[in-house]
């Protein structure tokens, strides 16, 4: 049967999580605002305000709860973690404090089902524990998120490999103690099985930040940037760097996407929730033309909309993380297309009205609601350009279809009239019809 309803047990942890975030949480966003924040271990003044909190997460067995019992989480399934990531979308900090932050959420996975003991030993359980970060390098300057179109190389030598090459917009490779990396390691191979993926140390010579790049909510002159355009020239690695089979890159990478598209869509409904709770508030706080807002048409009409379009998007991705905890592996790849595609416009327009309905104030950094609109465009390109999604939502639903096998239409309506009076015929023909 459908259930809408939370278990109850489960329900009071997401209680408490909401009042958490509200309280310890969103003042995190205020006193470290820059993006890199979250991630620089070395800032000791962030590290002790963020170590007690962690502390408390975990003394409630909320901390990475995407993890499998043995590396320390709580094995939930997807429809669970959508519904904690609802709540740490309301605060930037709050996935850091929650040990769910990207990109670390993914190559954790990755070195749990692909990393020797070494790695794990060395990086998996630090990342695990909170006291590092990592990169995944994957996108590049000419072929974007296009793995068909990637150059970066990785060429066999005697028992290591030598990677040569640039990658662009490596998250946090700044802040990062190692970098995963995917390169192209048999360019004649059929597209999807030409690259492979590797573990490399930062301090591993030939890895150069060409520059840190500032995205529109960062200040380039200020070097706030935390997306990397990174060169590697001639960088030595082991042969057990390799993470997976050699052509399994694709697939290495794919395996910590998809459950991380749902849960950064569950943020962005958090984010747009908190947005549409600023926009009512709003609506009842002030006046225009003797009346509150609330009472004018034009607000009625931006707060429906607005209540309507982020309760469509809330529903699809719980179905998606439903269809994930329930139907055979990839049955949710189409619904997982469809919501990387609605989150950006579904962002873009509750915060657009949120903010147009505070007026001056909203466009200001007096209020968070300009910071979120301006994020609209990198969320449209971020895990893959909206287009390629709309293009596996197409494929997918073309696939439950078949071409007509006539000259017209199926719902052609004489062909379907001249059946239906067929079928029925001695009726017609007894009440003279």
């Amino acid at each position: 049967m459908w259930d809408f309803a939370t278990d109850p047990e489960f329900q009071r942890k997401l209680d408490w999580m909401a009042a958490f975030v509200t309280e310890e949480c969103e003042p995190l966003d205020l006193l470290f605002p820059h993006g890199g924040d979250p991630y620089d271990v070395h800032n000791k003044a962030s590290r002790a305000v963020l170590k007690p909190l962690q502390e408390k997460v975990r003394e409630q067995g909320l901390w990475a709860c995407h993890l499998s019992p043995e590396l320390g989480g709580q094995g939930y399934g997807q429809l669970k973690l959508a519904l904690m990531n609802e709540i740490l979308g309301r605060s930037y900090w709050a996935p850091t404090v929650f040990g769910t932050a990207a990109p670390d959420t993914g190559n954790a996975e990755i070195l749990a089902m692909y990393g020797t003991e070494e790695q794990k030993r060395r990086y998996l359980q630090p990342l695990l524990d909170g006291d590092i970060v990592s990169c995944f390098s994957m996108t590049e300057p000419q072929g974007g998120a296009d793995p068909k179109e990637f150059t970066c190389r990785a060429t066999r030598d005697g028992d290591g490999w030598v990677i040569e090459g640039e990658k662009w917009f490596s998250s946090n490779a700044r802040y990062a103690a190692f970098l995963i990396v995917l390169a192209v390691t048999d360019p004649d191979a059929a597209p999807h099985q030409r690259m492979s993926m590797f573990i490399i140390p930062s301090e591993t010579p030939g890895i150069e930040i060409v520059r840190n790049v500032a995205t529109v909510n960062e200040r380039d002159e200020l070097d706030e940037g935390i997306h990397a355009y990174l060169r590697y020239h001639q960088v030595r690695v082991p042969a057990d760097a390799m993470l997976g089979g050699p052509g399994e890159g694709f697939k290495v990478a794919q395996s910590r996407l998809g459950g991380g598209r749902v849960h950064h869509a569950m943020r962005v409904v958090g984010k747009c929730q908190r947005a549409f709770d600023m926009m009512c508030e709003r609506a009842l706080s002030r006046r225009t033309q003797g009346r509150v807002l609330a009472e004018h048409q034009f607000v009625q009409g931006f707060i429906a909309d607005s209540a309507i379009q982020l309760q469509q998007f809330r529903l699809l991705v719980l179905q998606t993380a439903w269809i994930i905890d329930t139907q055979p592996h990839g049955a949710a790849r189409t619904h997982i297309a469809m919501c990387k595609v609605a989150l950006a416009q579904v962002l873009h327009d509750v915060v657009q009205r949120a903010l147009h309905l505070h007026g001056s104030i909203g466009i200001t950094h007096e209020l968070p609601l300009a910071e979120w609109w301006a994020a609209a465009p990198q969320l449209a390109l971020a895990d893959g350009p909206t287009e390629v999604h709309k293009a596996t939502v197409a494929k997918g639903m073309l696939r439950k279809y078949e071409p007509t096998s006539g000259l017209f239409p199926t719902e052609h309506v004489p062909a379907r009239r001249a059946a239906a009076r067929k079928r029925y015929a001695s009726i017609l023909e007894e009440f003279g019809e």
